[in-house]
């Protein structure tokens, strides 16, 4: 069975997930994108997440938990 890559790229600065093709985070601007994260947590409300105050996210998207 062959292996699928991920989904999505990981933007360094923002950990905000972006299609695979993107060269540039719509969320950021960063072209430092990687292949190499692991885990997501999706935020709709940042204002009232209690995850997303803790985490520094601002904006409603999915993010990764770890990005190197």
């Amino acid at each position: 069975m062959p292996v699928r890559g991920k989904p999505f790229k990981a933007c360094r600065r923002c950990k905000a997930l972006v299609d695979k093709n993107a060269t540039e985070c719509p969320y950021c601007g960063s072209r430092d994108l990687t292949e190499d994260w692991d885990g997501i947590i999706i935020i709709i409300d940042p204002e009232s997440s209690e995850i997303a105050k803790i985490l520094g996210f601002t904006k409603p998207g999915r993010y990764a938990i770890k990005v190197t």
